[in-house]
């Protein structure tokens, strides 16, 4: 049985709904939107509180892992991944960042003409709902919900004191005309409630728009081609296998794993790599999977009995059912929590056009993605690398589309990766020893043996991890080892574009939710215009 449609996003992560969306306000053009995961507009997705039980396990999320990673003492990294309406921001901390305006400048820099700040800040602000922040770099009535934390922690104000007695600014705004500084982040929520890309863009138009079809459950295993033209899509539900077709494009939306991922299972890709799987050449395409950038990321922990905090004991048990009671009546509390309340954007050295290293400063002790539970209540701190030198890849271990690819982010791979986070590392260690922050620790469980500069490497080596932001494996460019041209679509092929966070050509300094659903927003954008003419 085969569907046909103007278009098929596969896919339905934070580009994928934003782009599918807009395309499917014009009743006159079709859009199949298809995801692996299910609708995720239950209470464990719109619940903050309940993050805990995605991002650790299995729920809503792929879960994958790295291979081993030299920078890092051979160890295996963590990766998860969104499955499901929504993706990776149906899981996410919902900090809403875009990220430096010179990160867009560099990419228009680069010859991807239309990328500059100047461009996209029309869709982060189209794509918005403001509900504290307007003026000209904020927007209101977009699909997109952005608020403040309603979680009344205190020690939000305990952050900002601590920044102060640090000497280090504070920052109203990280969207604004200025990032540097540290202050407590804007969420995607509304209401005390997650308010994902899905909510804003997708499950709105389920049921009324019937140009709109959304099949979930619906795991892509190649992209079809007559020739060099992609049209339709081969995917498995359930126990069938279908195909849909497409009149006018595919669209890859699988993020920064599984689309280079598709593209490979489709032959498109290096040759010879995917010889070695039996998989024949559609289209010799070596950059796919190439590029992958991610923020290496260290964390702090801290054993803290003041009553503010999440964790296993019977005081942080308590807190947590009177916190259900108070989200149910109120949709405030700490249910509402993002965990990372606060943080910001530091520079290691006074010198730096822009800040390198970010702060998330957490209300809970987090140890291994909160993979390894602890007895007791704290918090933590992560401190990442924004914009890192070293370069990983994705490839296939398998032609079994339902096997997971192979991810090497070459966490720490240069040495300059390194020595900017022991800087970073010093800077987060002074702000921990503020006295407002010092106050609030009864026992340092991570660093308190740390004391010198090599003390420093070697437990960054130890503990480093991804603070979940991978990019870059379908980069946007112009030469011969970019994958998509500045209007999306795929080098050599035709009516193939890839929507997501693979596309950028270098890391953003941020978090890559909001900046994903702008790439959404705009690829909207520049294919209703070629439809016009």
């Amino acid at each position: 049985m085969t569907d046909t449609f103007d278009f098929v996003v596969v896919g339905a992560g934070s580009g994928g709904c934003a782009v599918a969306s807009r395309l499917s306000e014009d009743a006159a053009t079709s859009v199949a939107l298809l995801d692996a995961g299910g609708r995720n507009d239950n209470w464990v997705v719109t619940t903050p509180g309940a993050m805990i039980f995605m991002i650790s396990g299995k729920v809503n999320n792929w879960a994958f892992n790295t291979v081993p990673q030299k920078g890092l003492n051979g160890r295996i990294g963590y990766q998860p991944r969104g499955k499901g309406l929504g993706g990776s921001s149906a899981i996410n901390a919902m900090v809403y960042i875009r990220g430096h305006k010179a990160d867009y400048d560099q990419w228009a820099a680069l010859g991807n003409t239309g990328w500059a700040y100047a461009d996209v800040l029309p869709y982060f602000k189209r794509s918005e709902d403001n509900d504290e922040l307007d003026g000209e770099y904020h927007g209101k009535g977009g699909p997109l919900h952005v608020t403040g934390s309603r979680s009344d922690n205190p020690v939000r104000e305990m952050f900002l004191q601590g920044a102060r007695e640090a000497q280090f600014l504070i920052r109203d705004d990280f969207n604004g005309a200025e990032q540097e500084g540290l202050g407590t982040y804007q969420l995607t929520q509304k209401d005390g409630e997650r308010w994902s890309a899905a909510r804003g863009y997708v499950h709105p138009f389920m049921a009324s728009r019937g140009n709109l079809k959304v099949e979930t459950g619906a795991q892509a295993a190649k992209i079809l081609f007559e020739g060099k033209r992609a049209v339709g899509v081969e995917y498995v539900q359930g126990k069938e296998k279908k195909v849909i077709r497409a009149r006018g494009e595919v669209i890859l939306s699988s993020g920064a794993f599984q689309s280079p991922q598709l593209l490979m299972l489709s032959g498109v890709g290096d040759a010879a790599s995917l010889g070695k799987h039996g998989i024949a050449s559609r289209h010799h395409l070596p950059g796919v999977g190439q590029n992958l950038q991610d923020h290496p990321d260290f964390v702090f922990g801290f054993a803290s009995d003041a009553p503010y905090f999440s964790g296993l004991s019977w005081s942080g048990i308590g807190r947590i059912f009177k916190g259900i009671l108070q989200y149910r009546r109120e949709r405030r509390g700490p249910m509402t929590s993002n965990v990372a309340e606060c943080g910001g954007f530091l520079k290691t050295k006074p010198e730096l056009a822009l800040p390198d290293i970010q702060l998330h400063f957490c209300m809970a002790m987090v140890e291994d993605h909160g993979r390894k539970p602890r007895w007791g209540t704290g918090f933590s701190c992560h401190v990442c690398l924004l914009r890192p030198k070293s370069r990983g890849s994705v490839w296939l271990e398998s032609a079994d589309p339902l096997a997971p690819p192979a991810i090497d982010p070459n966490f720490l791979g240069e040495e300059s990766d390194l020595e900017t986070m022991v800087g970073g590392f010093k800077m987060t260690r002074r702000l921990m020893e503020a006295p407002a922050l010092r106050r609030l620790q009864s026992k340092d469980m991570v660093t308190s043996d740390v004391k010198t500069d090599d003390d420093i490497r070697n437990i960054l080596r130890a503990r480093v991890d991804t603070v979940y932001h991978p990019v870059g494996t379908c980069r946007m460019g112009t030469d011969v080892a970019a994958v998509v041209d500045p209007k999306l679509k795929v080098h050599g092929l035709e009516a193939l574009r890839v929507v997501d966070a693979s596309i950028m050509p270098t890391l953003i300094g941020g978090n890559t939710n909001a900046p994903t659903i702008m790439i959404g927003e705009k690829a909207a954008d520049m294919i209703k215009a070629e439809i016009r003419v």
